[in-house]
């Protein structure tokens, strides 16, 4: 069964109303399999995933590398979101540059358009916004990139609704990619509101918590291996996982109850925040199994009640630890 669609923006195009965050398929989350991720990217397809998300950041290129071929096939099919201004230092994931640089969003454009193998990039995103650029420069320089034909809609992530707006005023934005889900919630109180104004879709990230949600995993330095950036985040290890881990059981009470996983449960919440706050939400969980994904996308026939709702909300504000060792790394500090 396919899931049903949403539109980016007000002009944008019509995509599944679960999209695919495909990072972990070459970065960030530890050993993978290429062929399973391959045949999960099939899969997503069939079942009507048709916004793929990625950025120049993962793997340094490798990620849009190894999406292309996918992407070439089915090029009619799909809607292609990658990013800039966002480097990661390969030896040491902590260490990250923000650029918002004219010339540097004019040569990464062309490095992605590449590297994906595409003449346009259908959702073209600001990684990180750096704030020694005005943000009306930078989204003047991608409103530039959509005039010549280079990319078809504009994407911001981690802003503020103040940069959002003035973003917006320059040049239409389709869509808003943040953190969103049981455990991060922050968005809510300027950025999802600015958003449903001006009709700009949510496209929340992580909306499984980095997959502790589900309880895969419960302290990251023990449990994960040695190249999987959540054992540098604060949520995820010593006595933060410990607390936090124990704010799953009203999770798995709501999953109990419709005989669905905990997973299912963190992205129907998300889901329904299209209705709470009457805007298109488009999660991007990120897998590379073709079992992780069926799952996720079960989740969209999932409709939690007023008091499972209920039962849920409190969790955001109990949570221990922040989602970055550095939260300037995201719009925390400017909202």
């Amino acid at each position: 069964m396919k899931i049903n669609t949403a539109r980016l923006g007000t002009a944008g195009p019509e995509v599944g109303v679960q999209g695919l965050g495909c990072m972990g398929m070459s970065f960030a989350y530890g050993p993978t399999d290429a062929d399973e991720a391959r045949a999960t990217l099939e899969r997503a397809l069939d079942l009507g995933v048709t916004l793929y998300d990625t950025a120049d950041a993962y793997a340094s290129g490798e990620n849009e590398k190894f999406l292309a071929p996918f992407f070439a096939a089915h090029r009619d099919e799909v809607v292609i979101a990658t990013k800039f201004a966002l480097s990661i230092d390969p030896a040491d994931p902590t260490k990250r540059t923000i650029n918002n640089a004219p010339e540097y969003i004019r040569a990464c454009v062309d490095a992605s358009l590449s590297r994906l193998g595409v003449d346009a990039i259908d959702l073209y995103y600001m990684h990180r916004r750096d704030p020694r650029v005005p943000i009306e420069e930078t989204v003047g320089v991608m409103a530039e990139l959509v005039a010549a034909g280079k990319v078809k809609h504009l994407g911001l992530s981690e802003v503020t609704g103040d940069e959002l707006r003035a973003a917006h005023a320059v040049h239409p934005i389709a869509a808003l990619q943040s953190e969103w889900s049981l455990f991060s919630r922050d968005i809510e109180r300027a950025v999802v509101p600015a958003a449903a104004e001006l009709g700009v879709t949510l496209v929340p990230y992580s909306p499984l918590g980095r997959g502790f949600l589900t309880g895969s995993f419960v302290s990251a330095d023990k449990e994960l291996t040695e190249d999987d950036v959540r054992r540098m985040q604060p949520r995820f290890t010593g006595a933060n996982a410990e607390a936090n881990a124990a704010l799953l059981a009203p999770i798995r009470e709501v999953a109990a109850a419709h005989g669905a996983t905990p997973a299912q449960v963190a992205l129907a919440w998300v889901q329904q925040r299209a209705e709470a706050h009457d805007l298109p939400v488009v999660p991007i969980p990120g897998t590379r199994k073709r079992t992780r994904l069926e799952e996720n996308t079960a989740s969209t026939r999932i409709t939690l009640t007023p008091a499972e709702l209920t039962l849920l909300d409190p969790i955001a504000g109990k949570v221990a630890g922040d989602r970055y060792a550095d939260m300037t790394f995201s719009s925390a500090g400017r909202e």
